[in-house]
């Protein structure tokens, strides 16, 4: 079964149903209105209007002509009140006998079979006692009831169509941003403008400064920044350079550019974009079936309930017919279950499309509801809390010799080699502005550096075991370059002629959002874990810089799901942040996968969470975005379940105006759709929201110190009770006995 996206009723998926394609996702619908609603809400609303007009046009009239009679010898007045409500009931309330009919023949009921039933009975009951009078009583009829009970419905659903167009303001506006037309480079020279969805794979676009970028792909000659908020919300233009991406529908700003088109059509990101936020809109949380079982049962309730009142009214209190005939309508208006189905989509829609706004892409209302409920986060290290990439971070002089000197001799030693050090140094040269020479020899010693000969000089660039193997004596040095690798950072030694003259360390540095980050979660309460299959000594030094006081180091990639499956049988909610292929496995076995726009496309496909921009502050936004869409539904189907609960028994009483409930019925569904509005103005800096009771009672990680089990390389806590052992003055913990028998047996080995 699938869940028709514009009123929530559930659709056999069959090759009879109705159903439409909207880039390459099939949706299917009840009903032709539906249908409609869905594919042109243009026309839609248009036909809306229309309507809604022509009910309140013959609607009020007929009001007026049930008070006022019309002058003697003018046309029998139920006559002209049945000319005049007759139009309404059949042609502008004829969406409602279609929906009537559509979820009949699902075995269902919806908010369009109470509105028929009630207002075919207000009609019906009208006509009988306007061509067959003697059989009647009383002469009263309810055409006025009938015709402005479907003209206040429709004027809620105009209103209902505005609001919840302005929900998808965000998909709007993506498509919105798409090129038309791209110049295209041909084989000959030719540059030629041509459709965007012409562009095929491999083409070489050109993009003048103030153009749009028409395609993802990579710079292939050129410089210029280029504007990426309307896809990152990143409001500083980002520099590209020949090898940098580029993504489509974002702005060149200064040069010209020469692009090779990498993704084109529906693999573009922005394409991907809009894909996600629809699906997700269209999507269900599991806090929805909440209404889907109330609904189930909920309109043959009301009907029993409208003709129990109706039948008490008249046989056992002894009311009048019309008094019992108001409270039988009035129950089955006053109860259409339309805010209750409006209450979880309503709101997801906006979320997501707030979500798209600050590049953050909610994969449907389920990872909305499982994010809110998230207790603790585990963070891969390398590409998520470091950039990924080694930087130079340290230049220590041995000698009587400059920085720049240091940094020249050592780029040029570097510039035959593809060692990622290597690029890390000749990166760190062009930053400062260092001329880099050409080495006579090269020698390249795998393993250990380099060794060149430069203006007539031996120079070597390595780690201890080439200065070993070349007879350098450290020992003077020991003392700083142990330091240096206690923060976990790679040295190197540079020699000149058998003389030390220079430190260089580098490391994968820590991104700037990084540390923010992660206090950021911990002030929400929420635990924060490092996973990383580096060494114990490099992932502690990481994890010192950004705070995380729990490390879980020396992991295959093959084991991450298997941390994070241990971690979830602790009955934690458990979130995983990654961007690399080793990470696939575990964001899919997170209850959450956040991953980080920037990497890979098979991280990107496996996360439920999708960080447009390579900021990890972005994770900390998307729970707040969760609990602020989780609290909205919470509000929306509170105020649903009241309205019903609440005004059904006045109007079983019968001294609720069907039109009044009509009304009231109406404005229901807009209050609804309007709270979930406000969901626009969710501005994570100002968030002051809650999160669910689960990670309320996760107490802050940092108030406790960790310390890593020297065995097993386990984070235990640093408690009077846990398993310990005293070395050399040194308190070692432990998370078992086992851990510690081991240590007791050869300390020296561990410690």
């Amino acid at each position: 079964m699938a869940k028709d996206p514009v009123c929530g009723m559930f659709v056999e998926e069959s090759e009879q149903a109705l159903k439409a394609e909207v880039r390459g996702t099939t949706y299917y619908f009840c009903s032709k209105t539906c249908l409609e609603t869905f594919t042109r809400p243009e026309k839609e609303m248009h036909d809306l209007k229309i309507y809604t007009a022509m009910s309140f046009i013959l609607g009020v009239p007929a009001l007026i002509f049930s008070w006022v009679m019309l002058p003697l010898g003018a046309v029998p007045q139920n006559l002209l009140l049945f000319l005049l409500a007759t139009p309404v009931q059949f042609i502008a309330g004829f969406r409602f006998y279609q929906g009537m009919y559509h979820a009949i023949k699902a075995r269902s009921a919806n908010m369009d079979t109470l509105i028929a039933i009630g207002t075919s009975a207000a009609w019906g009951y009208s006509a009988l006692v306007t061509f067959l009078p003697s059989f009647f009583a009383t002469q009263e009829v309810y055409y006025d009831t009938a015709a402005l009970i479907i003209a206040f419905i429709s004027l809620g659903k105009l209103l209902e169509h505005y609001v919840k167009g302005r929900a998808s303001d965000a998909v709007r506006k993506l498509l919105g941003l798409q090129p038309k037309m791209a110049t295209v480079i041909r084989a000959s020279g030719e540059e030629i403008e041509i459709p965007v969805e012409e562009v095929k794979v491999g083409n070489i676009v050109v993009v003048k400064p103030g153009g749009k970028i028409p395609v993802d792909g990579v710079v292939a000659e050129g410089h210029s920044t280029v504007d990426e908020s309307m896809i990152t919300g990143e409001s500083i233009p980002v520099e590209k350079t020949v090898g940098a991406q580029v993504i489509g529908s974002t702005i060149n700003k200064t040069g010209l550019l020469t692009i090779t088109a990498s993704k084109v059509g529906a693999d573009t990101t922005l394409s991907q974009i809009v894909k996600l936020v629809e699906e997700a809109q269209a999507a269900r949380a599991p806090i929805e079936r909440i209404a889907d079982r109330v609904s189930s049962f909920f309109v043959p309730v009301v009907v029993l309930v409208a003709l129990g009142s109706f039948l008490g009214w008249l046989f056992i209190a002894g009311s009048t017919f019309t008094h019992a005939f108001t409270a039988l309508i009035a129950v089955l208006i006053i109860a259409c279950p339309c805010a209750l189905g409006l209450a979880t989509p309503a709101a997801i829609v906006v979320g997501t499309g707030r979500g798209a706004e600050n590049g953050i892409l909610l994969k449907g209302g389920e990872q909305l509801e499982k994010a809110y409920q998230v207790s603790i986060i585990v963070f891969d290290k390398t590409g998520t809390i470091t950039k990924g990439e080694p930087s130079v971070t340290d230049l220590v002089p041995l000698d009587n010799v400059s920085e720049d000197e240091i940094v020249r001799l050592a780029a040029s030693a570097e510039k035959g080699s593809e060692h990622p050090l290597a690029e890390a140094v000749i990166r760190y040269s062009k930053a400062r502005g260092v001329k880099i020479g050409k080495p006579s020899e090269f020698e390249a010693v795998s393993g250990q550096g380099v060794k060149v000969v430069l203006e007539k000089r031996q120079v070597l660039l390595g780690n201890r075991r080439l200065m070993s193997e070349a007879g350098i004596d450290l020992q003077p040095f020991e003392e700083k370059i142990s330091s240096l690798e206690d923060e976990g950072k790679t040295v190197m030694i540079e020699v000149v002629d058998s003389r030390p003259i220079g430190l260089i360390a580098v490391a994968d540095t820590v991104k700037e959002s990084s540390r923010e980050a992660v206090e950021d979660l911990k002030k929400m309460g929420i635990e924060v874990v490092m996973l990383t299959g580096d060494n114990e000594k490099t992932a502690m030094a990481i994890a010192q810089q950004v705070g995380v006081s729990r490390v879980i180091a020396n992991v295959l990639p093959a084991d991450k799901a298997n941390v994070i499956k241990e971690i979830q049988e602790e009955g934690k909610i458990v979130a995983m942040v990654g961007d690399g292929i080793n990470d696939a496995p575990a964001l899919a076995q997170a209850d959450v996968g956040i991953a980080i726009g920037s990497g890979t496309d098979v991280a990107v496909e496996t996360g439920g969470i999708v960080l447009i921009k390579d900021d990890l502050r972005d994770v900390a936004t998307a729970i707040k975005l969760s609990q602020s869409t989780m609290s909205k539904i919470k509000q929306n189907l509170f105020w649903a379940f009241i309205y019903n609960v609440g005004l059904i028994p006045v109007a079983a009483t019968g001294f609720m105006n069907p039109v009044l409930a009509a009304v009231a019925m109406a404005l229901s569904s807009v209050t609804v759709v309007t709270n979930s509005l406000t969901l626009r103005r969710f501005n994570p800096k100002r968030w002051k929201g809650r999160l669910s009771h689960k990670t309320r009672k996760i107490k802050e990680v940092s108030e406790e110190k960790m310390a890593v089990d020297p065995v097993c390389k386990m984070t235990v806590k640093e408690s009077p009770k846990a398993i310990q052992s005293n070395y050399k003055g040194k308190t070692y913990y432990f998370c078992s006995s086992g851990c510690k028998a081991e240590f007791d047996k050869n300390p020296g080995k561990y410690a």
